[in-house]
């Protein structure tokens, strides 16, 4: 059973994302909700909440140590909750902060509702399974030995748990202070099926996932654009995502983004939360309002030192389901797709990348996945939560152009510049792409 009941026109997946996860969506769309529904949100809230409930009781027994006046520590506790109370309004059911009090208020709270949640159940299942040691170790042992048991290592067990369970605060505050707005230029040569010699050197500089609001604030985001000014590239684009949900500062994000310097212009393509916000159209309003073009289910030909590329620009589809079950397509857009000079895809999601490979594009470039926001690296393994969406995370991949092993396509995924929901990065800086096309199909070469 689905979690909601959208009227047609809108598909399962969009109004799902949209009221469950980002809330406050205009007026366009309109929803039944099942007893179903209702059970998962209020099991949610109450997920959310007990780990709440545990720390503002670990404050309080804390402060009882200390002589601190009662009033202050109410007046403390009071408004800690009022504060993650408004925030969650805010950003699940309506945007009514004002963007100045948003901007202060949202990061820290958000980054302790989720740091302080993660940290509550990590350290439940750290607990359980020490527990389950210390039974199979009495069990295991003699009778008569059951008393000699150490109780010293017990506590040294529990003292670890402690300092392991406070580990991920400390690795959330790193991402928070240092690392979510330190912007990284990723440099990579591109070698591309088909690419004409007159092309060879064309420089493109990628931008993604902006996410405009409480968590990037505009100077940031001028900041990323006066870097890719510095980098000179030719062609500049934007992989979709300008802003998180309706309210956000979509215009003036635009306004930001039109500062961008390329002589073959500034192109983008819409993402996912242009349709939570249903701002798809106000997004391209704005585009032509400020000498850039959204591509939208379209192409335009760009002309460059003699050359020419096919340049497609594509929206993210509205009825994917949420389960990954069926891949996105080109929908429709395989008809914009030329034989006679190389193709350059901009699509949001990167999983259009089989379809854009089996249809004939060499270059498809893309966003989304924030590259995890996190990645862990354990010996050769990363744990990174993007691999629950896709398979294209961050960089440069390869499938076969056209089915033909010969030829190889080409995605590159962009990490973005925002954020979404967690207000840090750990492992993943947000990311200034500068792709320089190569006219040999060789191997593609990425440079730090």
């Amino acid at each position: 059973m689905s979690f909601i009941t959208p009227l047609p026109g809108r598909k399962y997946a969009e109004s799902v994302g949209c009221r469950l996860l980002f809330g406050n969506c205009t007026g366009t769309l309109r929803w039944k909700m099942p007893i179903s529904f209702l059970l998962r949100r209020l099991l949610l809230i109450l997920l959310l909440a007990l780990p709440q409930l545990y720390w503002l009781g670990f404050v309080w027994r804390l402060v009882e140590r200390v002589r601190i006046r009662r009033w202050l520590v109410w007046l403390l506790i009071f408004s800690a909750v009022g504060a993650m109370v408004a925030v969650l309004y805010d950003a699940i059911a309506a945007k009514f902060l004002p963007p100045s009090v948003g901007a202060i208020l949202s990061p820290p709270v958000q980054l302790w509702i989720f740091s302080s949640t993660f940290v509550f159940y990590f350290t439940r299942v750290l607990q359980v399974l020490a527990w389950c040691a210390s039974r199979l170790v009495e069990l295991t042992r003699r009778p008569a030995r059951q008393e000699q048991i150490d109780t010293s290592r017990r506590n040294a067990l529990r003292q670890t748990a402690s300092v392991i369970g406070g580990a991920p605060f400390v690795a959330a505050f790193y991402g928070y202070a240092h690392e979510r707005f330190r912007f990284q230029i990723e440099r990579v040569e591109l070698g591309i099926a088909n690419l004409p010699a007159a092309l060879d050197g064309l420089r493109i500089a990628q931008l993604s996932d902006i996410h405009a609001g409480d968590l990037m604030p505009l100077h940031e985001i001028g900041r990323a654009v006066s870097m890719t000014n510095d980098l000179g590239p030719h062609l500049a684009v934007i992989t979709g995502d300008f802003l998180t949900r309706a309210g956000d500062p979509l215009e003036e994000c635009i306004r930001e983004l039109s500062r961008l310097k390329a002589p073959l212009g500034v192109w983008g393509c819409n993402g996912n939360h242009e349709i939570y916000a249903d701002a798809e159209d106000e997004a391209q309003r704005l585009f032509a309002a400020n000498g850039m073009s959204l591509l939208r289910d379209s192409a335009t030909e760009v002309k460059w030192n003699g050359g020419r590329l096919n340049l497609i620009g594509i929206d993210y589809q509205h009825d994917l389901p949420l389960d990954r079950t069926v891949l996105p397509t080109l929908n429709g857009a395989e008809r914009l797709v030329r034989r006679d000079m190389p193709n350059i895809l901009l699509s949001h999601n990167p999983d259009t990348f089989h379809s854009a490979a089996a249809a004939g594009v060499e270059l498809s470039l893309a966003g989304h996945t924030h590259g995890g926001q996190i990645n862990l690296q354990i010996r050769h393994n990363a744990l990174n939560p993007a691999r629950v969406l896709t398979q294209f995370i961050a960089g440069l991949y390869h499938l076969p152009l056209r089915n033909d092993s010969a030829q190889p396509a080409c995605l590159y995924v962009n990490r973005g510049l925002g954020m979404l929901g967690f207000p840090a990065r750990i492992g993943v800086r947000p990311e200034i792409t500068l792709l320089t096309l190569r006219s040999s199909p060789g191997p593609s070469k990425l440079t730090l």
